[in-house]
């Protein structure tokens, strides 16, 4: 019972995220959920360490992968700020500081569960590695310039807080990750860790992410309630922004990947790192801009779970998938 309980939610994505979601908007209006920030990182970390154990060490640190980290680098910098500026002008244009919510969204690639959903669907971790490090970087250099262009004001970034953010999500659980491998194949050999201790792992970081999203929209549940004029011109421009950047990523894989990388590519380039943009909405914009990024969380978290499962069922992601190749990853 204890063991089917632990595998339920990682087996059953399009159910556990909405019952989580639920929950934390529940609890969000009930009770004052913000001493749950204090414990955000720590979950962040918690769902990540798990995703790092066996990882290849050298792999996430060398130039293999140029080819994918590159394309997602040109969608994530290029063609999604294009995207989000092109929504905000068609469907928030009347509200100037709900276009730089969308703008924010679209400015700051890659999160914690980038890696997290690529492992979980199979992908290529090392290059979702690279791609969360990297983006981050990049997104942090650049926001501030792309927001003058797009809505004409300078918002300063926080370097400094993205890389202690970076060092606490990726590299520290990337580093304990091949320790705690190291030790485990010390003590019980590499067999033992692949038919024993690995099917545990995407479970463990699953459960961890269900506690980030219970967390961070039990925070936000109020916010979302107390502007619900806003809501519908919010949605539709937020669910034509994923549809538009799942459909993009989507024929990138068909056109160049494989299915490992395919994965990383379209979780490298789909999910935003809303708890950043979520920061910068809030203290450069007000409280609008910040409903957009909060609504962004809410569809971003469903679409991950609802996509990953149809791209399994019909085959989507990779030029060169087939069922040997599906039956040998599986």
């Amino acid at each position: 019972m204890g063991k089917k309980m632990l595998f339920w939610p990682s087996k059953n994505p399009v159910l556990s995220i909405p019952i989580a979601l639920c929950l934390g908007f529940a609890a969000g209006l009930w009770v004052d959920t913000r001493f749950l920030s204090d414990f955000i990182l720590i979950c962040t970390f918690l769902m990540i360490y798990p995703t790092m154990i066996g990882l290849n060490l050298k792999e996430s640190f060398d130039f293999s992968h140029a080819k994918v980290v590159g394309v997602s680098l040109v969608i994530n910098f290029l063609l999604i700020p294009l995207l989000a500026w092109g929504l905000g002008k068609a469907f928030l244009v009347s509200d100037p500081t709900m276009m730089a919510g969308l703008a924010i969204a679209g400015l700051l690639p890659t999160s914690g569960m980038t890696i997290s959903w690529t492992m979980m669907f199979k992908g290529n971790v090392p290059a979702a590695v690279k791609m969360t490090a990297l983006s981050l970087v990049i997104g942090s250099l650049l926001a501030p310039f792309y927001l003058l262009l797009m809505v004409g004001k300078y918002v300063h970034v926080d370097l400094m807080k993205t890389f202690i953010t970076i060092a606490i999500v990726v590299f520290l659980p990337l580093i304990l990750g091949h320790l705690t491998f190291k030790q485990i194949l010390s003590h019980y050999g590499r067999e033992h860790f692949q038919k024993v201790i690995k099917p545990y792992l995407p479970a463990v970081s699953f459960w961890a992410m269900l506690a980030v999203i219970f967390s961070s929209i039990s925070m936000k549940s109020k916010a979302v309630l107390a502007q619900p004029q806003l809501i519908g011109g919010i949605l539709i421009a937020l669910v034509v922004f994923y549809i538009i950047n799942f459909t993009l990523s989507t024929l990138a894989t068909r056109l160049f990947f494989n299915y490992s990388d395919g994965v990383a590519l379209i979780y490298g380039t789909v999910m935003r790192n809303l708890s950043i943009a979520l920061g910068l909405a809030i203290t450069a914009f007000g409280p609008q801009a910040a409903l957009v990024v909060t609504l962004a969380f809410i569809l971003q978290v469903q679409a991950a779970a609802w996509f990953g499962k149809l791209a399994e069922r019909y085959k989507l992601i990779g030029r060169k998938q087939t069922d040997s190749i599906l039956a040998e990853e599986n």
